[in-house]
């Protein structure tokens, strides 16, 4: 049987284990049942603070984006968009429970939470690349931002999905981030 849930930051630890076992199995395989397993709470305990998979889903999802604002606005004051891009892939790769569920509408709820989380962390990212020089921005700045983004959330995906093998991350991006802003011909 298990134990009564009256923990201090109980929704903060399904979280944790939400996240451990979400970058284990991915976030199709959880469910809350296995979450209260983990926790050693009943099995209402997941259901009472998050509603259903979906809003578990989304609070992770709200974690995650606050997290990544975080870490890309100490990126920022470097002043160049390599370590913002560094910063980005390293959040991802730290944090591949809440990443798994961050950019997938059919998971997670668009609430204002939500909405305003994840627009904080792309206000961030855009202040990394505001960074770059303007010569070496030689497209329309919301096409050099959805550049950028792809750029990050591409690299950070072929990560966690191991097609780099054994590569070393930090020069791999930091290579990635720079040729994307080096127009062709100029110098270093």
């Amino acid at each position: 049987m298990a134990k009564p849930y009256h923990r201090e930051n109980l929704r903060g630890d399904i979280m944790h284990i939400a996240a451990q076992l979400i970058a284990e199995r991915g976030p199709d395989a959880l469910s809350l049942r296995d979450i209260a397993r983990r926790a050693d709470v009943s099995h209402a305990a997941p259901a009472h603070h998050f509603g259903d998979r979906r809003g578990l889903f989304t609070a992770l999802s709200v974690e995650g984006f606050t997290l990544l604002a975080e870490t890309l606005a100490e990126s920022v004051s470097a002043a160049r968009f390599d370590r913002t891009a560094l910063a980005y892939v390293r959040f991802a790769v730290s944090h591949p429970g809440h990443y798994a569920v961050m950019f997938r509408p059919d998971l997670i709820d668009s609430t204002e939470d939500l909405i305003a989380a994840r627009e904080n962390a792309a206000a961030q990212l855009d202040a990394g690349l505001d960074t770059v020089p303007d010569h070496r921005v030689t497209v329309d700045i919301g096409d050099a931002r959805r550049a950028a983004w792809a750029l990050v959330h591409g690299l950070s995906s072929l990560w966690l999905s191991g097609a780099f093998g054994d590569a070393d991350l930090e020069p791999a991006v930091r290579a990635a981030a720079h040729q994307l802003f080096t127009p062709s011909g100029s110098e270093q």
